[in-house]
């Protein structure tokens, strides 16, 4: 998809979500005033649409990612938005991260678990798909691929600001 899109895309959503609320006031805001990252949940276009559709219907209010694969990119951060994409690279939703913590693999907890909405929403599910996950994108960042119970994760919880 292409630039244009994801910028059609935040230019409806921060009317409509109210983010530019002050501009006549105080003129542009840093948060309206840059596009935020654009991303899809999963490897592949097929876990990206599957993923979305959770994020759309409640079910999905948290994420994972492994620490080791934040290579040039800034951790995500509470108040930070991002606009999810679909397998197809559209732009469906706008989220703003509204926790982050980083902790063991070995001691995700069983909530978290369950607010990323997968599977039958276990520890165990979401430890058995992470584990792979993160084997996964280790290949494409050249880190170590083992996933210990000591890999640093990142946790983030998110609610949705505004979807089509």
């Amino acid at each position: 998809m292409s630039d244009d899109a994801i910028q059609a895309f935040w230019e409806n959503a921060k009317v409509r979500a109210n983010l530019n609320r002050l501009r006549a006031y105080t003129g542009p805001n840093a948060q309206e005033s840059l596009c935020p990252p654009s991303w899809s949940f999963g490897a592949n276009p097929e876990q990206a649409d599957s993923l979305l559709g959770l994020v759309l219907d409640g079910t999905k209010t948290a994420t994972a990612s492994a620490l080791r694969d934040y290579v040039d990119e800034e951790l995500p951060s509470v108040g930070g938005l991002s606009i999810i994409t679909d397998g197809a690279e559209r732009p469906r939703v706008l989220i703003v991260t509204t926790r982050v913590r980083e902790v063991p693999f070995g001691e995700v907890e069983a909530e978290h678990a369950r607010r990323e909405g997968e599977g039958d929403l276990s520890l165990d599910h979401w430890r058995e798909v992470h584990r792979e996950f993160f084997t996964e994108t280790a290949a494409l960042t050249g880190a170590d691929p083992e996933v210990t119970d000591d890999l640093p994760v990142i946790l983030e919880d998110f609610e949705v600001v505004w979807q089509p």
